[in-house]
């Protein structure tokens, strides 16, 4: 499931407007932190409230991280749950202070989320003889603020793998691209291979990593991103792309929804509808300054390679020159990733992200 973090440092009055758009776009799960500062705690405890009445009213589940002493200063306590349900909380993210037993005990009251970073097989193995049900918690790892310090994808995978035969969920974290959070401002992953992913990129990578929860670390992403879970969710990958022609009546051909062929090549993803369906219906004439092809290059066969003429590809690895092949464009680097998961048969669509032309 698709989720958003909301942190209580800003008014919720002022967090309304993206809360809606990720809400009409899809995005059900709230990730907040009660690790809050003594002296803001009457004004936490307000926005707090906020949330969780706004969260009921629509109907979206709220995951709270949570340390073992963190609520003393909301007023707030874990031996009183159905408070915690009574304000909008779905789910307690259990950090710093929590054993097996009372983590088992607040179990039967609330759905749990493990912190993936320390759990053990052997702790949890207690917290299963003692009643917790593996098939309702779920183990969530951390973000990392600090560049170098996301986890690597060799740990990450290890971790997974025997949550997921252990019978629990996973969730993890992609960031932002815009209004990321203090003090660092460098994006919230919890890969350090997605520290410089757009946002969609670091999402569907997740989703090929079998990732339960996705959520969005950081506070926001731009528009044009949140335009790309939209496509998504019409079978479409959306590419950012820097125009390397002038000739626009080609760049808005080349703009239109387009398909990998079935019989997905090697170094390329293969546009079906350019020859199949003639999507260029005019002479290509030869580029005579043409260039290497690298990775994420968008490529249009000119009148030299016969028959396949108005064929366009999208390099999947750096390619050598071709005096049959004219470069057009390429794929913006934050979105280079996505490249991988574009298979046979899958829809794309470039978008043109500026005017400017490197020739």
């Amino acid at each position: 499931m698709l989720g958003y973090s909301v942190y209580l440092n800003q008014p919720i009055d002022e967090q309304l407007e993206r809360m809606n758009r990720y809400r009409d776009h899809g995005f059900r799960r709230i990730f907040t932190s009660l690790h809050i500062p003594e002296e803001n705690s009457a004004t936490y405890r307000e926005r707090l409230n906020e949330l969780g009445l706004w969260a009921k009213k629509n109907k979206m589940h709220v995951t709270a991280d949570v340390a073992a002493d963190s609520l003393d200063a909301l007023c707030l306590s874990l031996n009183n749950v159905s408070q915690l349900k009574d304000m909008g909380i779905n789910a307690l993210r259990l950090d710093d202070g929590f054993d097996e037993k009372s983590a088992v005990a607040l179990s039967n009251q609330i759905a749990i989320v493990l912190n993936a970073s320390t759990l053990t097989p052997q702790s949890l193995a207690v917290m299963l003889r003692e009643g917790m049900v593996a098939s309702q918690v779920t183990a969530c790892h951390n973000f990392y603020p600090r560049p170098e310090t996301g986890l690597s994808r060799q740990a990450f995978r290890r971790a997974n793998a025997w949550f997921k035969e252990a019978g629990l969920s996973v969730a993890a974290f992609f960031p932002g691209d815009q209004n990321c959070r203090g003090p660092l401002y460098k994006g919230l992953p919890t890969l350090e291979d997605h520290r410089h992913y757009s946002p969609f990129a670091a999402f569907v990578d997740l989703l090929h990593e079998s990732v339960d929860d996705l959520i969005l670390g950081d506070p926001d992403m731009s528009d044009q991103v949140l335009e790309q879970f939209i496509a998504w969710d019409k079978g479409v990958i959306l590419l950012h792309a820097h125009p390397e022609t002038q000739d626009k009546k080609l760049l808005k051909t080349l703009s239109t929804v387009q398909t990998n062929r079935p019989d997905e090549a090697r170094d390329c993803v293969r546009s079906y509808e350019s020859r199949m369906l003639h999507l260029v219906d005019t002479p290509i004439l030869p580029d005579h300054h043409y260039r290497p092809r690298p990775t994420g290059s968008i490529t249009i066969d000119n009148e030299c390679y016969g028959r396949y003429q108005g064929e366009i590809q999208i390099s999947k690895r750096d390619l050598a020159a071709d005096e049959k092949v004219n470069r057009v464009g390429r794929i913006t680097s934050k979105d280079l990733p996505l490249l991988q998961y574009i298979s046979g048969s899958t829809k794309f669509q470039i978008v043109w992200e500026s005017k400017r032309t490197n020739i």
